[in-house]
């Protein structure tokens, strides 16, 4: 008997329920399974199309979108519902990641073309959005760009996850969205981030690069020069700029965008106000961050206060108020190095380019872009070509049916069924069967003589579609051209204009070259504080004794037109005196400092006193005093009012006030000079509305405390009013000899001071200028050393020369409405 063969087999390769098991090394099982899980993260959910400029998960959101018809011409729907049909249909992942990243296609704040119209609160960049069952959302209108064109065979389809549906493996994308909207996205072992830009500028580059294949990059930053931010901002050195275009990497720096200037209701203070922030940093954030810096690490001291005045109205608004002493200047370089108020950018362009992971420079993801643009417009023109010439075989059957429509009548009536009437069309009249078969599928109504009209127009305009749309598909010039026409119409109707500052040259260069020279805390340095007779109040640039003997030797600094000027420091404090007889202490430090230039100082750097004090509707300063120091030797500050009283008012100023009254005024009566005594060697003029004027020693007046009604000073006839009241220095050659400048408007006459006698106080004076036909009173006057006459906007007026009649007429000078002051040595 044969003995049968038996097959052995090795149960141990069989687990209890009857499977095969494989032995399979631990490391070969680890790397297989993390290399496909690395190549689903990198292709299905990390890096964004080169095309498209989407990630896949934003691709899915927007084809739900389209494919459900929550377009920008219909209502908002439910976040929650789009959340939960793009994760039913295409994308089987969490609802939260899919909510996160249609939260950031409708933030304006973070894309510079939002491609979501969303309703609620979507974030800002500091907080989060609502759940999705809060919000509502639909397509915006730059969003039927990129999907308006699929129902055209413009992109490949791919099955969903379970194959049950379908979806676009690219969107059309009628605007380079991956330039213009950045990315950002972390996959395994790479990771992407590209920067926004603005969209009428990278279309621009497209546009010339369509007709210049071989333009180079310097020619194409002459169209897009640099990154646009939705936040605007600054945004530093552009020279690595042009090396991520060149490369797809670099490191860009960003700053807030700020103003410096005086606190509003402050009289004075300073402050640094953020209107711009950087990319995706918050308000929050920044005062987070000085906060900390404030109260923890002790390396911000210059800072009084921070707040936050952003509203829809007026944007972006955080105050940084400044201490007094503190250069606001030193201050905002410690914000930029200390808080997110300066910010570094790292551009990485890595993006899919045919399922490929690559780094792209500027010029090749506009050429993937426009690559992809023409397969589009292509497909597109092919399908509607197609879609045309079909239409025309129809309605050629239909004229051919037309043409003997009694014998078609005939023969379908003849004929057993359809088929054979069918039949019957295609071998009698030549047509094809999708024509026999369209001829008995339309309605007898249609065949009408007027239906034959429309035909035959239709006919026509079918055969010029498609001569043109041939045209495109044989002709790359006129494909281009459709590309670009294109790509114009959409910033005709998409364009904005840019947000961001660009700030040419080398990053370390330009830092350097940004940091203010000086400490934090300012010096408290000799200056000072000039009023001009236009009413703007400034400082000169504090300085050392050093510095001052070397402008003394080296040259003398004026200022034009001084109404008044004190000596002080640059932390110091100056009194301010009103025509109400008002008088309010103002810090020094706060106040403009004048540019100087060619020797001089101007005085249209100053501040309207209206921004340093409270003055009430037609009050204005009129003086200055210093304040600070003992008064050693001064009989105090000298006063003339509009009805010829005077007053020297005792410089015993109130300790813990910063506002009070100086003379106690009438009813009607107004303070038209104020000036401080050095010595009390002055000499106190009046000059009055009918042309007289009045010296006398200053030593005739005696001082009164601050509620002191003053005495009378000059006697005026019924009618006259005074026009200029001073104290004037006989004694001091060195400033050049005092005159006397008198003008009507239409006449001005310049006199030396020393033509007129001193005269006893509360006498009438002597006569100062000769009226002519038609002028009736003295406009304006004013007594001193080197008289200037300049107009309300401070152009300089050339004054007459000096006449020695004291009672002249003067010399015809149109001053209008001019003021006088005089040229002031810096001393």
């Amino acid at each position: 008997m044969a003995r049968r063969k038996e097959n052995k087999v090795d149960l141990s390769s069989f687990d209890q329920a009857g499977a095969r098991v494989f032995d399979n090394p631990l490391v070969t099982e680890v790397s297989d399974s993390y290399l496909e899980y690395a190549f689903s993260v990198i292709h299905s959910r990390a890096l964004p199309d080169a095309r498209d400029g989407l990630k896949p998960v934003h691709r899915r959101i927007l084809w739900s979108m389209y494919e459900q018809g929550y377009r920008p011409d219909r209502g908002h729907v439910k976040s929650a519902r789009i959340v939960g049909d793009t994760m039913g249909k295409y994308h089987p992942h969490g609802d939260t990641a899919i909510y996160d990243a249609m939260v950031r296609l409708a933030q304006d704040f973070s894309l510079n073309v939002p491609l979501i119209d969303g309703h609620g609160n979507f974030g800002s960049p500091d907080d989060g959005p609502a759940a999705s069952r809060y919000t509502e959302a639909r397509m915006s209108r730059e969003a039927m760009l990129l999907v308006g064109e699929l129902g055209e065979d413009t992109v490949d389809v791919e099955p969903n996850y379970d194959g049950s549906l379908t979806q676009p493996t690219v969107l059309p994308a009628a605007f380079p969205n991956l330039l213009v909207n950045g990315a950002s996205g972390i996959a395994v072992g790479m990771a992407t981030n590209m920067i926004p830009h603005n969209l009428a500028e990278v279309v621009s580059a497209a546009r010339w690069l369509i007709n210049h294949p071989d333009a180079t990059l310097d020619k194409l930053m002459e169209f897009v020069p640099g990154p646009d931010l939705p936040t605007g901002g600054v945004l530093l050195g552009l020279d690595e700029v042009r090396r991520a275009y060149e490369t797809g990497r670099g490191v860009v720096r960003m700053r807030g965008k700020v103003e410096i200037g005086p606190l509003e209701g402050s009289r004075g203070r300073q402050a640094i106000t953020v209107v711009e922030l950087p990319y995706g940093v918050g308000a929050e954030k920044v005062i987070a961050a000085i906060t900390n810096e404030v109260t923890k690490t002790k390396r911000l001291t210059g800072i009084a206060d921070v707040k936050d005045l952003t509203d829809r109205e007026s944007g972006t608004r955080l105050v940084v108020e400044c201490k007094v002493g503190v250069n606001p200047q030193a201050l905002l370089a410690d914000l930029y190095r200390l808080t997110p108020l300066e910010q570094s950018f790292g551009v990485n362009n890595l993006v899919l380019v045919d399922g490929q992971p690559r780094t792209l420079g500027l010029k090749a993801l506009l050429e993937v872009f426009l690559a992809h643009r023409y397969e589009v417009v292509t497909r597109r023109t092919s399908f509607r070509r197609r879609k045309r010439q079909e239409r025309l075989h129809l309605v050629d059957g239909l004229l051919i049916a037309l043409l003997d429509i009694d014998r078609v009548v005939r023969l379908i009536r003849a004929s057993d069924d359809a088929q054979a009437a069918r039949d019957g069309l295609m071998s009698q009249f030549g047509l094809s069967e999708i024509q026999a078969t369209y001829i008995l599928d339309t309605p007898l109504r249609r065949l009408t003589k007027f239906d034959r009209l429309e035909l035959e127009a239709e006919q026509e305009r079918l055969r010029a579609e498609i001569a043109e749309l041939s045209a495109i598909l044989d002709d790359e010039r006129v494909l281009k051209k459709v590309v670009s026409d294109e790509l114009a119409a959409v910033v005709k109707q998409f364009g904005a204009e840019r947000r961001t500052t660009l700030v040419d040259g080398d990053l370390k260069e330009v830092l350097a070259a940004s940091a203010p020279a000086g400490p934090l805390e300012v010096a408290d340095d000799p200056c000072q504080v000039i009023l001009s007779a236009t009413g703007l109040v400034a400082r000169t640039a504090a300085e050392s004794e050093e510095s001052a003997e070397g402008r003394r030797r080296n040259g003398r600094v004026k200022h034009d037109t001084v109404r008044a000027i004190v000596h002080s420091t640059a932390r110091g404090r100056v009194l301010l005196v009103t025509s109400a007889g008002r008088a309010f202490k103002i810090d020094v430090l706060p106040l403009p400092v004048l540019p100087e230039q060619a020797g001089t100082v101007s005085l249209r750097g100053g501040m309207s006193a209206a921004e340093l004090v409270p003055l009430e509707a037609g009050e204005t300063v009129v003086g200055l005093a210093p304040l600070g120091g003992p008064a050693e030797g001064s009989p105090g500050l000298a006063l003339g009012t509009r009805q010829g009283v005077v007053k020297i008012c005792s410089p015993e100023w109130p300790v813990r006030s910063d506002e009070f009254e100086v003379i106690g005024l009438r009813d009607g009566d107004e303070v038209v000079g104020a000036t401080w005594l050095t010595d009390g060697a002055e000499t106190l003029t009046f000059v009055t509305s009918e042309a007289s004027l009045l010296r006398f020693a200053a030593g005739l007046v005696r001082p009164q405390g601050l509620k002191g009604g003053g005495m009378a000073g000059i006697n005026l006839p019924a009618g006259a009013r005074v026009v200029f009241f001073g104290a004037v220095r006989t004694d001091d050659p060195g400033h050049g000899e005092p005159m006397v400048v008198t003008s009507t408007g239409a006449t001005v006459k310049v006199t030396p001071f020393k033509a007129y006698p001193a005269k006893g106080r509360a006498t009438g004076g002597v006569r100062a200028h000769r009226f002519l036909k038609d002028e009736t009173d003295v406009a304006v006057a004013w007594v001193g050393p080197r008289p200037v006459g300049a107009t309300g906007t401070g152009e300089p007026v050339e004054l007459p020369a000096a006449d020695p009649r004291r009672d002249g007429s003067g010399f015809a000078v149109m001053l209008g409405p001019t003021v006088l002051g005089h040229l002031v040595e810096r001393d």
